[in-house]
């Protein structure tokens, strides 16, 4: 990331606390036509543990900089949870289901930074 942006580092600390693995932040801003600045985009192990760090997320980031998402889709099934944070989208994933819409790929010309998994 060019200059740390403290909604981002929110958004990861909130996925970092209930232990959200292969995080990795897209950074839009030079990118043509995009809808945000940036996608955060993640994966838990389950659906229970995919709906724990999107609320988690919502917590973290409402109690530390005051921010809420706009739009929140995903949660009945909660095998994609997507929040919109205007600025950023956080994708929260199952990992088949990661796997199926690579996003990352979608997004290959952005700058991509992998954030290391914490034990």
């Amino acid at each position: 990331m060019k200059k740390k942006n403290i909604l981002v580092e929110k958004i990861i600390e909130g996925i970092q606390e209930k232990k959200g693995k292969g995080i990795v932040v897209a950074d839009l801003r030079d990118t043509d036509n995009t809808i945000c600045s940036y996608f955060i985009i993640c994966q838990g192990n389950s659906p229970t543990q995919v709906a724990s760090i999107a609320d988690s997320v919502k917590d973290y980031v409402r109690e530390q900089i005051a921010e809420k998402p706009i739009a929140v889709s995903g949660i009945e099934n909660s095998e994609w949870i997507a929040m919109d944070y205007c600025e950023a989208i956080v994708h929260i994933f199952l990992p088949y289901t990661r796997e199926f819409y690579n996003l990352e790929h979608l997004w290959a010309d952005a700058k991509l930074t992998n954030i290391p998994d914490l034990d």
